[in-house]
């Protein structure tokens, strides 16, 4: 285990931290708001990341220490990044902070906040630029704009990046991290200039987007999305979709290669979804509606909501039939494709357990048939599979262990269960006291670090955190 390496990692990306921080520190003068909850954060973490970025050693970067890194560091970015929500004193305890904060890095959109529209518009804009910095990456960023961090930048990516297959853009990963992002930025001002457009004010527009695009979750008002016209509610259906797409599509979009893209079977069975979950929420709850149009869109906005793990909200869908609720609930399993933002178990991975149990089936029947799992068009290897199948067991025996521990507060199972979805699926709000008008304030203090966890583990697709727990990780062999 190279610790040396590992450690002038974390500290170059703890100075990405110092240097982002910069931005809603900007943000405070501008609004002449108390700027000491970021300077006072913004001093040790400097220190710290130049400290740990001076160490020197060899490059030599393997699997282990790729996955263990990438654990550490969303873990020590969120202990900082919780200190401005400390400094500023809107919060009740540190637990709370970490938490909020870790829902923003994960995209899980999952608060503690009751009266959001209290806290300063600098906090604001950090709490919803964590989820953007953390939609596409941490790692992936540092990688973009600060590419010599020594050993194989692959190793790094792939314990970041969601999704049962690695998808290289090009064959230099550094250059695909600069790719990536270049097409998220370009997504966030288009989506910025919607809003703004749409009649959002510049500020609103700016910070919802960074929770939007990211399908993030986050927004400035208790009333999430249901604060904003229709036409903002569009635009925001449309850039979940489009945040839930495999970034690869859009690089063959624009490279000319349309027809590889729309070849893509996660991408019709993700857009198949949307359609299908859609039709059926819509003609269950328009008895609800006095208006067909508003139903429509109520039921689209949400189906793009779950799925593509952002969790905003235009209406109360606690209140909506069992009938929609379940295929809200099943949705949360789902998510999006892969190499997307959005997170959860993917549609690539459902596929292949299809595919899979589909061939098991086959072989009942045939034993000496043979045929190859395929996505894609590609053969797809037996460990991934196998890999695929493991994600399955460890993510159903995570939301059982969440769940008991939720209903160690004395709430109902319905809480209990999808609250613990809700943040190892990254999605967010839930059901019952965790839905749209709801919150996680009431839960105690072991439920929160253990839901904090959960984001976490589920952000970084389960095993670079359960690899930081294994003791064989940290033995010499």
């Amino acid at each position: 285990m190279n610790y040396k390496l590992m450690l002038r990692m974390m500290g170059r990306t703890l100075l990405v931290e110092a240097l982002l921080l910069l931005l809603p520190l900007l943000v405070a003068f501008i609004y002449r708001e108390d700027p000491r909850p970021f300077l006072y954060t913004l001093l040790p973490l400097a220190l710290v990341g130049f400290a740990c970025s001076r160490v020197k050693t060899k490059a030599e970067f393997f699997s282990r220490e790729g996955f263990v890194v990438v654990a550490l560091i969303w873990v020590i970015l969120s202990l900082f990044g919780a200190l401005p929500f400390w400094f500023c004193g809107y919060f009740e305890s540190f637990t709370d902070c970490f938490f909020e904060v870790v829902s923003g890095f994960t995209t899980s959109g999952a608060t503690i906040l009751s009266d959001i529209e209290r806290l300063p518009r600098g906090i604001l804009f950090w709490r919803s630029f964590t989820s953007w910095v953390g939609g596409m990456g941490v790692l992936l960023f540092t990688l973009a704009f600060l590419p010599k961090v020594g050993g194989r930048a692959q190793v790094l990516v792939r314990a970041e990046t969601p999704g049962p297959v690695a998808t290289k853009l090009v064959p230099k990963t550094v250059q695909s991290a600069k790719i990536l992002y270049e097409i998220y930025f370009a997504l966030t001002v288009l989506e910025i200039m919607a809003f703004s457009a749409a009649g959002m004010p510049l500020y609103d527009a700016v910070v919802t987007t960074f929770a939007s695009v990211c399908t993030g979750g986050f927004c400035i008002t208790s009333a999430s999305f249901a604060a904003y016209n229709t036409t903002c509610q569009v635009i925001a259906i449309v850039f979940m979709i489009l945040g839930s797409v495999n970034f690869a599509v859009f690089f063959l979009l624009l490279t000319g290669r349309g027809k590889q893209a729309l070849k893509s079977d996660e991408l019709h069975f993700f857009l198949g979804a949307v359609g299908v979950c859609s039709l059926l929420v819509f003609v269950n709850i328009l008895p609800l509606y006095d208006s067909v149009g508003v139903a429509f869109k109520d039921a689209v906005f949400q189906v793009a909501s779950i799925i593509s793990t952002s969790g905003f909200c235009t209406t109360d869908y606690n209140l909506w039939p069992p009938f929609a609720q379940t295929v809200l609930v099943i949705l949360m399993f789902v998510g999006g494709c892969s190499g997307s933002t959005s997170c959860s178990i993917k549609c690539g991975r459902i596929l292949l357990a299809f595919r899979t149990s589909t061939r098991t089936l086959l072989r009942f029947s045939h034993p000496r048939a043979v045929k190859v799992v395929k996505l894609d068009g590609k053969a797809v290897e037996e460990e991934t599979l196998n890999t695929v199948f493991a994600f399955f067991i460890l993510f159903f025996l995570l939301l059982g262990a969440g769940s008991l521990v939720v209903s160690l507060d004395g709430y109902s199972l319905t809480t209990s269960f999808t609250a613990s979805l809700g943040c190892l699926s990254n999605v967010g709000p839930g059901l019952d006291g965790v839905g749209p008008v709801g919150n996680f304030s009431g839960l105690s203090h072991l439920s929160k670090w253990f839901l904090s966890a959960l984001m976490l583990v589920g952000r970084l697709e389960l095993f670079p955190i359960l690899l930081l727990l294994h003791p064989t990780t940290w033995s010499r062999a």
